[in-house]
């Protein structure tokens, strides 16, 4: 399937991109986190990060649906 992912802060920085459309078998946000793990190699693991589905926060357990948007969500720091 796929599905489009957005990037923010340092996974930004990292994958060089702020999105992508990737075509993928993951069935879930986790599995779909590790694949993104494997392609980039984020410092980032999932305790440390929020992600949206669809413009809704949602656990890493959400199954996924064809053209769904998932966004990263790591921490930053600001003033």
């Amino acid at each position: 399937m796929e599905v489009n992912i957005m990037y923010f802060a340092a996974m930004r920085e990292t994958a060089g991109l702020s999105e992508e459309k990737l075509l993928t078998d993951a069935t879930n946000v986790e599995e779909l986190f590790l694949e993104l793990m494997k392609k980039y190699e984020f410092k980032l693991t999932k305790e440390h990060l929020k992600v949206a589905v669809n413009e809704e926060y949602v656990p890493f357990s959400t199954k996924l649906n064809e053209n769904d948007t998932v966004v990263f969500i790591p921490p930053v720091a600001g003033g």
